[in-house]
């Protein structure tokens, strides 16, 4: 049996998990862009001159989607 307030609860998790949110964002250009050296018999895309990479200063920042601040209760 499942009290009141957990009965809420569950339907506070429930209306979270099932609410319409954007979890896929537009795609970002890659840092290093998928490419083949040399062409063979395959559609891959051949590298070009603009295909360079790129060294990044820091480590990806992760975004977590529809993230709240956790609070404590009583």
């Amino acid at each position: 049996m499942i009290n009141f307030a957990g009965a809420l609860t569950l339907a506070g998790v429930h209306a979270d998990i099932t609410r319409k949110k954007h979890l896929n964002p537009r795609r970002r250009h890659r840092s290093y862009p998928r490419v083949i050296k040399r062409a063979r018999h395959n559609s891959y895309r051949v590298k070009r001159d603009g295909d360079t990479g790129t060294c990044h200063q820091a480590p990806p920042t992760i975004h977590l989607v529809n993230a709240r601040p956790l609070t404590l209760t009583a």
